[in-house]
């Protein structure tokens, strides 16, 4: 075929043509040449067994599928893969040689080697005319791919209503599932498509088929971001305040649901867009009647704001979500707090700790405003006192914002949310606004203590121009460690010395008259090899005997 084509492809020279009267010769003659080519061709080829119409489609050279036709030759013939003539035509979204072929005698419901009939790649490209094509000449509907997809599925996802108009039709079914119980409502409603929604809806798909994660087509759309589709839903009776539930006892090949984090477990709507940034579609989940104050993950919609806006900066936290929207995520808690949101709601039972953070802060019974503090988000802090937030409520061990903001909690410094300069920012503000200098929670712990902790030198030495108690915090916690000892290492977790942290706590300690002197906790080799322990030496008496006495 490839010297066929440089034949089809090569124009006489002027001094092949010489005048203009001689072209059309010329181009008679190319024919008869092409003619007999290809005639000698299609003989050769029938014997060797190759595809000459399905090279041709591939190359979309519409002109040699024609002629090649003409002679007889097989319209089904597959290359190596199974591409047939017609795959490649849809596949070009070339409604013209598809209907020549078809009307050829192509077969449309052959598939390659992959499993992947025409209508699947009509269907992907999202063709009405070619769809409407391939099935009035006999393709099936319900035709899927190896892993179950159908193509009312792949229509959906691409999002053409003419398509999965004509497949439903044509008795596509809207409720079919792949392998891991996906449907094409899920499809449409996570790609944002509200027109397809509305017609897989009006067809009978159900809007309350999930997933053994729990995620059904709502929960698609709220992660996505999609408004309109939100409301379809809603509309069509999905539950605002409906729970992602996961089956961790469902059978699955694929997944193991019985890893799912806490966290996830209880998720709602609400608490969904918020963690991925979508705050106008949560506002308009709230005015369908969403609770405010959710805390069935065990953390509120408010309380999450958190670390959504200010996740950590190492391997523990992702990025901050992009989101979708008009709406900024202080504008979400001002219309939260304006729709009847409680700013000082504490959490009854969180469940463990919050994503995207290695805070060991306690969250039981923390406010939005102390986890606020936590990360030092001081933008976040200064709108919740706007709205009414009590900056001194401390959580159920009595850790207060201003300790928080001084990094007590920290376990990773210089990977947590909130940087020094921001928690000085917000040690500074809390300061200002009448926070207990000298407070101690339960664990002996005071906000000296959580400044060495962070490794904030600054805010060490701020807190002591503040007059803070060096009589108090100079004394142990309740791990028997004192800000100095933390800040030269003994902390828990591996020895992690902090130099300039170190010095800032001695030369307060030493301007007002403390001693730096006294013995240091041991530290625990974590790489010691331990001894292996020795196996029992029997008495020659013994070998051969039961330990176990005989009755």
């Amino acid at each position: 075929m490839r010297k066929l084509r440089i034949y089809l492809m090569k124009l006489p020279s002027k001094q092949e043509v010489g005048a203009m009267g001689m072209l059309r010769t010329v181009g008679v003659c190319v024919q008869v040449i092409v003619f007999v080519a290809l005639a000698t061709r299609v003989g050769t080829a029938a014997a060797a067994g190759e595809a000459l119409v399905a090279d041709a489609a591939e190359n979309r050279e519409a002109a040699v599928i024609e002629t090649l036709l003409k002679t007889g030759v097989d319209v089904n013939a597959a290359q190596v893969d199974g591409m047939t003539a017609l795959h490649w035509a849809v596949y070009h979204d070339d409604f013209q040689t598809a209907k020549l072929l078809v009307n050829a005698g192509a077969d449309v419901r052959l598939e390659n080697r992959y499993g992947v009939a025409p209508i699947s790649l009509a269907s992907t490209n999202g063709n009405g005319f070619l769809v409407d094509l391939l099935l009035e000449s006999g393709a099936d509907a319900n035709t899927v791919l190896s892993g179950g997809e159908s193509v009312l599925m792949t229509a959906s996802y691409a999002g053409s209503l003419d398509v999965v108009e004509s497949l439903l039709r044509h008795g596509a079914d809207p409720n079919a599932t792949e392998h891991r119980n996906q449907t094409a409502l899920m499809w449409a409603a996570a790609e944002g498509h509200a027109l397809v929604v509305d017609a897989l809806l009006d067809a009978g798909a159900d809007v309350h088929a999930k997933l053994y994660s729990g995620f059904t087509s709502m929960f698609f759309a709220v992660r996505e971001g999609r408004i309109e589709v939100v409301q379809r839903l809603l509309q069509a009776g999905t539950d605002v305040n409906a729970l992602l539930e996961r089956d961790k006892d469902a059978v699955c090949a694929w997944c193991d649901t019985r890893s799912a984090r806490p966290v996830n477990d209880g998720m709602s709507p609400l608490l969904l867009a918020v963690r991925n940034g979508h705050f106008e579609l949560g506002l308009s989940l709230v005015d369908a009647g969403a609770d405010l104050n959710d805390q069935r993950t065990g953390f509120s919609p408010i309380h999450s704001v958190s670390w959504t806006r200010k996740p950590d900066a190492s391997d523990t936290g992702n990025p901050s979500p992009v989101g979708s929207g008009n709406v900024t995520s202080l504008e979400f808690v001002r219309g939260m707090v304006e729709r009847g949101a409680d700013v000082n709601l504490r959490l009854e039972q969180p469940k463990g700790r919050p994503p995207q953070t290695a805070s060991r802060l306690s969250n039981e019974g923390a406010t939005a405003f102390l986890m606020a503090a936590d990360r030092a988000d001081v933008a976040f802090m200064r709108l919740l006192v706007e709205l009414g937030a009590d900056p001194f409520m401390p959580n159920i061990e009595f850790t207060t914002p201003l300790m928080a903001a001084a990094g007590l909690g920290t376990t990773a410094p210089l990977e947590e949310a909130g940087t020094e300069p921001e928690a000085y920012e917000a040690v500074e503000l809390l300061l200002d606004l009448g926070a207990d200098i000298d407070a101690i929670d339960e664990n002996g712990d005071t906000p000296m203590h959580g400044a060495a902790y962070g490794n904030f030198p600054t805010v060490v030495e701020l807190l002591a121009r503040h007059a803070a108690d060096s009589t108090i915090w100079k004394e142990k916690n309740e791990r028997g460690l004192t800000p100095l000892f933390i800040a030269e290492g003994y902390r828990g977790g591996g020895f992690k010395l902090s130099r300039p942290t170190t010095e800032a706590v001695t030369r307060v300690m030493m301007a007002d008259g403390l001693s730096t002197a006294g013995e240091r906790p041991a530290i625990r080799d974590i790489y010691e090899e331990k001894p292996e322990p020795q196996p029992e030496l029997l008495k020659p008496a013994q070998i051969g005997k039961s330990k176990v006495s005989q009755p």
